[in-house]
């Protein structure tokens, strides 16, 4: 995946919480600038206190919207808006959406349309729709320093990863959906000894996935493939490395 990307960072901020801000943008350093911060909410009420607090330590721009009408989100529409601008302006050529609302689901599948990555953050309770639409999901319990590791079930019956501290082997071989991201990655990229360049795998896996490593407490894939130990890797010249399956 591209690490020089020009990113319009998107906060729904009367969906998500403040906490994470600077995890997130710790994790969007690794794909490029985030050159574009727009904070989204009614910054006239008291539940943004948090929010405000973290504005100016993180060059962030608050968007006021007014809740014109009660019940009715005017902010997931202003949101919207600003992304279609950003989009169509062509000042960025990736998006980050921190939300936990599935319904900013049909701008990502837009965003995904005109060629661009969408990474989106949000919080465990965010349905898998939304998740499976970003190019790479990360829960925001994962970057807000919670204190206890935790996993969900949503509505659909899919298991939710948040891992704050990270998954040993037994529980990430345990895990089936990701055992068969892994392997079919590796199968899929390797040449004909077997063998898979990482970055192939990587990329492999983010075409075709939501996956991220965070969520299951690694930084690197290199890391959680180690730990995972059902694969072999060969450490080459200058540090590249090849993942093999074993057999």
């Amino acid at each position: 995946m591209d690490t020089n990307y020009k990113i319009g960072l998107l906060i729904d901020c009367d969906n998500v919480s403040h906490q994470s801000i600077e995890g997130v943008l710790q994790e969007l350093a690794k794909f490029g600038a985030v050159n574009v911060r727009h904070a989204h909410g009614n910054w006239n009420g008291p539940q943004l206190g948090g929010w405000i607090e973290k504005l100016h330590s993180n060059a962030i721009r608050p968007i006021q919207q007014f809740a014109y009408t009660a019940g009715k989100n005017a902010t997931d529409a202003s949101m919207i808006i600003d992304a279609m601008d950003l989009l169509y302006s062509g000042n960025v050529d990736a998006f980050a959406l921190m939300t936990s609302d599935s319904d900013f689901t049909p701008l990502a599948m837009r965003i995904l349309e005109a060629g661009l990555p969408v990474f989106g953050f949000g919080a465990l309770k965010t349905p898998m729709p939304f998740v499976n639409a970003c190019s790479q999901f990360i829960y925001t319990e994962n970057l807000s320093g919670a204190s206890e590791e935790q996993t969900t079930v949503n509505n659909a019956g899919d298991l939710k990863p948040a891992a704050t501290s990270r998954w040993d082997k037994n529980k990430l071989r345990g895990d089936s959906l990701l055992v068969r991201t892994l392997r079919t990655a590796v199968e899929q990229t390797a040449d004909d000894d077997g063998w898979a360049h990482l970055a192939r795998v990587g990329q492999y896996i983010s075409n075709n996935s939501s996956f991220s490593p965070v969520n299951y407490g690694y930084k690197k894939l290199s890391d959680l493939l180690r730990a995972s130990k059902l694969f072999e890797i060969d450490e080459r010249d200058k540090g590249t490395l090849y993942i093999k399956s074993p057999g």
